[in-house]
């Protein structure tokens, strides 16, 4: 497909429906962070069912993205693109109709696939068809534009949550979705590669997904049942298992989900590299903030969401201005510079302590917020770009499907290893809460096993008034003292990140070229 620009109808219907797609599929991510008390409440979830309302997801998705990067690559782009979005439309319907907590991880994982399917088909698409000497600033608006609609999922899903509609946030995509497949389907070319190869990588996709769903059973069972119970420990040797059996896979296969050798390019490793770290302290922190802030903290979910708009005002701002520099100076400064703002920014957040709740915002969360916020501006366009420039344009859709992958998998465990983290520290700290307090062992049993809910933890029955608010403060004391501690992970994890991005990105981009020999480009 020949390339076309931004100014072009041809470039603008591709911007507009990749960016529609995308949005739809992100504003379930940061919605879900907001609505989880009134979903926990309503469908009388567990705190690990919160995890696996949120992992089923994206385990899916990383299971799956690589194979959905290269399937647009070899079926054509177009095509895969909007199978994606049918599916994740019928996910979609399906989660907002649950009644069940059970019932709505199992459409989770439907939505998963589709958006294994439609997520790598935006870049790829933009990255394809847009005329390279654009393609950064397109990737900036792509990264603008669905950073706002992203961003305004908590606010929306705090205002639904309040009201008692939090399945709506399940429901609004399927017109949006509709109206894409509709312009897809009339405005846009199809786009694919014709490498005359065929089949694809079934193995792989079995044994990443067999790996990844292992690992986040075992570390999610970790709290409960302790690591020498098979379910943790045998679950987490297993899944190491078939991730090592799935790299021996793609060495062997020929037709790999994921290509080896692109990761013999030191920007494409270092890029990924980067994205594992930033997004596992990304996912982490946010979760954790709108937990905080709904559940000890006493903010409306309105007030939760709303507490994101410095955040979203600094993508929009700030977002294309990146990527448009990032193509003139290249990505590193804005790599090295984003995720250590981003990491400052979550290590002011770890600090809070129990505040008034929204009335002190500006003085508690806002300063971290803001500096979280614009460090993030800074990365993400210019994080993409390094990324897809990183390979030619016949491998963009695997690539675009790697990175998305690792993005997920980082929030996979993330969620998985730091949200037991959390329950662990939780308890550790609750036993010291009421080492003190005048109850017997079985009581103080009764309590600690209310650590699984995190911020949700109730007071059991059978406690006097005075007891139950003692039982209160205990708890909330705990979970802010595991919330210090996971938020100070999250930002060593983000200046990790920027110091990957220090030894491994460059000036110049080394592509990865068909023939497998690189060349340098700007």
């Amino acid at each position: 497909m020949a390339t076309v620009t931004l100014r072009s109808m041809q470039g603008k219907w591709i911007m507009a429906c990749t960016i529609m797609a995308s949005a739809m599929a992100f504003i379930d991510a940061t919605a879900l962070n907001v609505i989880l008390p009134s979903l926990q409440k309503s469908l009388k979830a567990s705190g690990p069912d919160l995890f696996w309302v949120l992992n089923a997801y994206l385990l899916m998705l990383a299971s799956l993205i690589l194979i959905g990067g290269t399937l647009g690559d070899k079926l054509g782009r177009k095509k895969v693109f909007m199978t994606g979005i049918f599916i994740f439309i019928l996910g979609s319907l399906a989660c907002g109709f649950s009644s069940g907590a059970t019932m709505l991880i199992i459409f989770r994982l439907i939505q998963g696939i589709g958006g294994a399917l439609m997520i790598p088909g935006s870049l790829s698409l933009i990255s394809s068809s847009i005329d390279e000497k654009e393609r950064g600033k397109a990737i900036g608006t792509w990264s603008a534009a669905t950073t706002l609609v992203t961003m305004g999922g908590p606010a929306l899903g705090g205002a639904l949550a309040d009201a008692g509609l939090w399945r709506y946030i399940f429901f609004i995509n399927v017109p949006i979705g509709i109206i894409v497949l509709f312009f897809l389907a009339t405005k846009v070319k199809e786009s694919k590669i014709e490498t005359g190869r065929t089949g694809q990588d079934f193995y792989g996709a079995v044994t990443i997904a067999l790996g990844l769903a292992m690992l986040t059973f075992g570390f999610l069972r970790l709290p409960a049942v302790g690591f020498i119970h098979m379910q943790s420990s045998g679950s987490i040797i297993g899944g190491s298992i078939f991730l090592f059996a799935f790299i021996i896979i793609e060495r062997k296969s020929s037709h790999p989900m994921m290509p080896l050798s692109l990761f013999s390019n030191r920007i494409f490793s270092g890029t990924n590299l980067l994205t594992f770290f930033l997004y596992a302290g990304l996912g982490t922190g946010m979760l954790f903030i709108s937990l905080n802030m709904v559940q000890v903290q006493s903010y409306t979910q309105l007030e939760s969401g709303l507490t994101f708009l410095p955040f979203t005002f600094f993508m929009v701002i700030n977002a294309r201005f990146a990527g448009s520099l990032a193509d003139k100076y290249g990505s590193k400064i804005f790599l090295i510079s984003g995720p250590f703002l981003a990491g400052t920014g979550l290590l002011l957040l770890s600090f809070i302590q129990r505040t008034s709740g929204a009335s002190d915002y500006w003085t508690s969360f806002f300063p971290g917020i803001l500096v979280f916020g614009f460090g993030m501006s800074l990365t993400v366009a210019p994080l993409t770009a390094a990324v897809m420039g990183s390979v030619s344009d016949h491998l963009t859709g695997t690539a675009s499907g790697v990175n998305n992958a690792v993005s997920r998998i980082a929030g996979v465990f993330a969620n998985a290893v730091l949200g037991s983290v959390a329950v662990l520290l939780f308890s550790a700290a609750l036993q010291k809460e009421i080492k003190t307090l005048s109850f017997d062992q079985q009581q103080k049993q009764t309590i600690i096993a209310q650590t699984a809910n995190l911020g949700n933890a109730s007071v059991p029955e059978g406690f006097s008034s005075i007891e139950q608010q003692k039982i209160k403060k205990a708890y909330q004391a705990g979970f802010i003292s595991s919330y210090n501690v996971i938020m100070k992970i999250s930002a060593g994890l983000a200046y990790l990140a920027a110091l990957t991005a220090l030894i491994f990105i460059q000036k110049k981009a080394i592509t990865f070229s068909p023939d497998n020999k690189q060349s340098l480009s700007a």
